[in-house]
């Protein structure tokens, strides 16, 4: 129990700290792609801040299924990307990352980026994580002889 209260608080903080590098990055874009130009009111800036550290929760808190040996590997992608980009996408219509302004067209070709950066994402960190297992496994066999 410890253990994974342990795995969870670090994927908390490690989806966070992507989700608001992520947002700074994508701010640096919209600052240079609007001349300096680029204008936030109404509490703006918060709500998306806010929204950010949503998204990394969204991300973060369901990798906990990862834990469970009963569900099969496709099962537990599902139940993560799906929370995760459940979630994403509540709070990118709600702080205005997509909204009235979009095109239906738009809308799509962001979402589908958007979804294709979150499965970027998993998938470095799922080869991460093989090559750590992949590397515990040889020093056990190495033991062993």
């Amino acid at each position: 129990m410890k253990e994974t209260l342990k795995d969870l608080l670090k994927s908390i903080v490690i989806s966070i700290g992507m989700a608001l590098a992520i947002f700074c990055l994508v701010g640096i874009v919209f600052d240079i792609g609007y001349k300096g130009n680029f204008a936030l009111e109404d509490y703006k800036f918060t709500k998306m801040v806010v929204g950010s550290v949503l998204v990394g929760l969204g991300f973060g808190v369901p990798t906990i299924v990862y834990n469970r040996e009963s569900l099969p590997y496709p099962i537990k992608v599902i139940i993560h990307m799906g929370i995760g980009c459940s979630i994403y996408t509540a709070v990118a219509f709600a702080v205005g990352w997509f909204g009235g302004s979009v095109t239906l067209v738009q809308g799509l070709i962001i979402a589908g980026i958007q979804l294709a950066v979150a499965f970027v994402i998993w998938f470095c960190f799922m080869r991460f994580y093989r090559r750590e297992a992949k590397k515990m496994n040889e020093k056990i066999q190495e033991k062993k002889k």
